[in-house]
């Protein structure tokens, strides 16, 4: 029998009636945890001290406090820039995140964005809003003939790889790169290294991005990528906003360098209601909603128990996260 040790697992604030649920669950659900739900600043400063694990925004100051601290709980899946500072880093302390619990809800709004634009609704809806009746040209018009169409996943973690399993049931080719991955997932006809990037935007219909945003992705799509995709071809990013420089994105959509973009993230967020996105008639775009969905927090829930548990029996621990990469 594998033996388990008790440890203090302190909550940090900003606490909701949602992480006081967590807390109290998490004490009944793993007897060997004792839960302390930091209310305040100066609480956290005290109970940091001899903790062992912790969920949450862990600042500088919190870690030059915390003498044991061995694991440390993100409260996302990808949480914002300035989470990761130099020196959380090169700390000991291992950290873990919650990502994959959005998978069936991105990979659906991915869906979504790309048969929209296969089927031409970034052109009907608009002539629905003015009341026009006005149908296409019946052999081509605004239709992409998916079983002929290849998509572009860049970055295919848990969510790339379930948005290209789900194109692939719509015949759609799918070329993939990932800075990890080595199996090919199913759906994915090519997987690639992120190297081979420029010489695979001429080959796609759909670019899909799914990546996080780290030092090596911040504002890595730019005009010149823009520039290498097919001028039928469509942009979407599903990752994070700061991967993509706006400007670059207007620039080449007004250039006619590509055919259309669609954007659930953003380099500013909320989206000035003056930017020239938001007037653009090729462009979808939806507000940072794309993992909204059922049973996120019961997933975050499931995932911090399984940490619990493995850290009292000293075994890994669930999405354990390369704190030098963000991910």
């Amino acid at each position: 029998m594998t033996s388990r040790n008790s440890f203090k697992f302190v909550m940090l604030p900003p606490q909701t009636e949602t992480t006081r649920g967590w807390a109290k669950r998490l004490a009944e659900a793993v007897p060997e945890v004792r839960v302390v739900v930091a209310e305040n600043a100066d609480a956290a400063a005290h109970e940091i001290v001899d903790a062992e694990a912790a969920f949450g925004w862990l600042g500088k100051d919190l870690l030059a406090k915390a003498r044991n601290l061995r694991w440390l709980q993100a409260p996302q899946a990808a949480p914002a820039a300035g989470y990761y500072y130099p020196e959380l880093v090169s700390h000991t302390v291992r950290v873990t995140n919650f990502r994959e619990i959005f998978n069936d809800h991105i990979g659906a709004h991915i869906l979504a964005f790309v048969l929209a634009f296969a089927r031409g609704l970034h052109v009907f809806i608009p002539q629905q809003l003015r009341r026009e009746w006005k149908k296409s040209p019946l052999e081509t018009g605004d239709v992409v003939h998916l079983p002929e169409a290849t998509a572009l996943v860049v970055g295919v973690g848990g969510i790339g790889a379930e948005a290209a399993r789900l194109l692939a049931a719509f015949g759609v080719t799918v070329l993939a790169t990932d800075a990890r991955r080595t199996a090919v997932p199913d759906g994915v006809a090519e997987l690639h290294p992120p190297a081979a990037l420029d010489d695979l935007l001429p080959r796609a219909d759909f670019v899909i991005l799914t990546v996080p945003h780290t030092p090596a992705t911040e504002g890595f799509f730019n005009r010149a990528r823009f520039q290498r995709m097919k001028r039928t071809a469509f942009f979407i990013n599903i990752g994070r906003g700061m991967t993509t420089r706006l400007d670059d994105l207007v620039a080449a959509l007004q250039a006619g360098e590509i055919a259309g973009a669609a954007l659930d993230v953003y380099e500013q967020e909320p989206l000035p209601s003056e930017h020239p996105l938001w007037g653009l008639p090729n462009v979808l775009l939806t507000p940072h909603m794309a993992g909204h969905g059922p049973y996120l927090d019961e997933r975050r829930f499931e995932i911090m128990t399984d940490n619990c548990r493995a850290f009292a029996a000293g075994q890994p621990l669930r999405n354990e996260v390369d704190k030098s990469s963000w991910f």
